[in-house]
């Protein structure tokens, strides 16, 4: 299994979800979990995926889902899991 975090904020709109969920779900990558907050107009949402079956490298992915965030006004960053969490070990 190869995961990634990814995290998304930026002003809630209609469909930010869908058009995330859609490329992942196009790109062959399965949401593994997946939390989401709306705070006044602020939309917030962490997801774990796992890349494994999709085609594309974990740069390509980075890369489309920072062009995705543009195109939807949020910023979408992704990180290796293993990364992730030995930046946030206390």
């Amino acid at each position: 299994m190869s995961r990634i975090i990814i995290s998304v904020i930026g002003k809630n709109d209609v469909g930010m979800a869908a058009n995330i969920c859609t490329y992942l779900a196009e790109s062959n990558i399965n949401i593994l979990d997946i939390t989401q907050t709306i705070v006044k107009e602020i939309f917030d949402m962490m997801m774990i995926v796992d890349i494994a079956r999709s085609p594309k490298s974990f740069d390509e992915i980075a890369r489309e889902m920072d062009e995705l965030g543009q195109r939807i006004g949020a910023s979408i960053r992704c990180q290796r899991e293993e990364i992730f969490t030995s930046m946030h070990r206390i």
